[in-house]
């Protein structure tokens, strides 16, 4: 037997079915809802939404959804207990992280599918422009929001927004932050940076039963506005983005709640059983793929988890597997980019990692590249290039060749202070899950030894663990991979 019987499997795509059902619910289920305040800080001393104020307000910007959000699901119990409108804002940025037209694009098409389920909801999405903690100041005031719920995430710019928001707020308006992104909240996993997945896991799951736990739906809100709004411009959303506007739009994974719920219905059919065996052969096709949605927020990691958990019988190992990548190590590269603010360069890394570089720092390299020879996939090694090809066509490298690819630029470039930076630049540019504290974290390890430990000491590496294309070939054919993706599909 491969598969749950019909009978007793609950059916992914039946999430949008049980939704449509449970809105039709008065608002008292929303209100009556325990909702585990361990989730929330608070970000300023107040507690209370402002007095004659006209909505509540959810500044969305990591979790690209309506359902299954645990920040829009307070939003709407705030607004309900003091009968007010909600308001759902979106800030379109001119740049993020060196984030190309690609990853602008996927994301504002999730927008538009936001945009659609709050008017069904009676729910007002806004979508603004500009410095995200400007914009959002200047909508609190000319719409006199009364209280303020804010999405988590760990990266230094995004806690900027936050910050520069909370500190120039009228001091009797509240603002909360919610962690909708990970299961077990980031600040209540853990109080400090940990050293590796073996330090965190204990942690984590110890308070997994407490958080891993059904969502109630988002409904219809009952208290609609006066004011009157302005439609959301989307045909000149991104006129004033500067992006790279050469990077294609990816093809292959189609954005938004509803096209992620059918991926993880397809991964949990068709390739999960695989997933403990194959998921590091980059031939196989046995990963979930899940990336782009997760990193988006356009899917909860949450919901995915519920739902894999059904299959724990059938196949455990891989349902084991999947939980170790997607909560284990997830929530610990939030951790990393949260408890430190030097995620993104060399002077992060442990006191032996950075000895071992340095000790190893003037090594000569048989190899050297520029930055545009890397960009364009034009080294000696015909598998790094392949590894860039897919990278620059499709939005996304395997996870096994991510690291592969990363430790070889700290081979290629003159210090590892570049390696870093290049490894950043090229998977923001590139990756449809790029600028994303998983991507921040995989360079890292590659280079800086990061959730690792020393390894045997060698040349340029030092005591950082290496990688070479002899252990590739041991992995998977690498001549079949290579000649898959020899030259740029663009």
């Amino acid at each position: 037997m491969n598969e749950l019987s019909s009978s007793k499997r609950r059916k992914v795509l039946d999430i949008f079915e049980k939704f449509e059902n449970n809105r039709k619910n008065t608002s008292d289920s929303i209100v009556a809802f325990n909702f585990n305040k361990k989730r929330v800080r608070l970000l300023n001393n107040l507690n209370y939404v402002k007095t004659g104020c006209k909505g509540v307000l959810y500044w969305m910007f990591r979790d690209i959804r309506v359902q299954d959000n645990w920040a829009l699901l307070f939003a709407q119990k705030t607004a309900l207990k003091n009968s007010l409108p909600l308001h759902v804002c979106f800030c379109i940025m001119p740049s993020f992280l060196n984030a190309s037209i690609r990853y602008y694009k996927f994301l504002l098409t999730g927008l538009m599918e936001v945009e659609e389920e709050c008017k069904e909801l009676n729910i007002y999405f806004h979508l603004l422009h500009g410095e995200p903690n400007l914009s959002i100041l200047k909508f609190i005031e000319t719409y006199k929001m009364g209280g303020v719920i804010v999405d988590f995430c760990p990266l230094k710019l995004p806690m900027s927004w936050v910050d520069d928001v909370q500190k120039k707020l009228p001091k009797d308006i509240p603002i909360c932050q919610v962690d909708a992104h990970n299961i077990v909240p980031c600040w209540f996993a853990s109080t400090k940076q940990e050293y590796a997945a073996r330090t965190i896991r204990s942690k984590i799951n110890m308070k997994l039963e407490e958080f891993l736990t059904e969502f109630p739906p988002v409904i219809k809100h009952p208290y609609p506005t006066e004011e009157k709004f302005e439609s959301n411009s989307w045909e000149t959303a991104l006129e004033n983005v500067q992006a790279d506007t050469l990077v294609n739009e990816i093809t292959w994974a189609k954005p938004g709640y509803k096209h992620g719920i059918k991926k993880l219905d397809y991964f949990l059919q068709n390739r999960l059983k695989m997933y403990a065996d194959k998921r590091n052969n980059p031939l196989s096709n046995a990963i979930s793929d899940l990336s782009p949605w997760f990193h988006f927020g356009m899917i909860s990691i949450q919901r995915s988890i519920l739902e894999i958990k059904e299959y724990k019988k059938l196949h455990s190992k891989s349902v084991e597997s999947f939980m170790e990548e997607a909560i284990i190590r997830r929530e610990l590269s939030d951790n990393f980019c949260f408890y430190n603010e030097k995620y993104d360069l060399v002077e992060g890394a442990h006191s032996w990692a950075i000895e071992t570089l340095n000790k190893h720092r003037k090594d000569k390299r048989k190899y050297m590249y520029s930055l545009n020879q890397l960009e364009d996939s034009q080294t000696h090694d015909d598998l790094w290039n392949a590894c860039q090809n897919q990278m620059v066509t499709i939005g996304k490298m395997h996870g096994f060749l991510r690291m592969y690819w990363a430790k070889k630029l700290l081979e290629w470039t003159e210090t590892p202070e570049t390696a870093l930076e290049w490894a950043n630049y090229l998977n923001n540019k590139y990756s449809i899950d790029g600028c994303d504290p998983n991507g921040y974290v995989g360079c890292m390890w590659s280079i800086c030894g990061i959730h690792d430990q020393g390894w045997r000491e060698r040349e340029i590496f030092g005591k950082i663990r290496y990688m070479n294309y002899e252990g590739c070939k041991r992995k998977f054919d690498v001549a079949e991979f290579v000649k898959k993706w020899e030259k740029k599909q663009r």
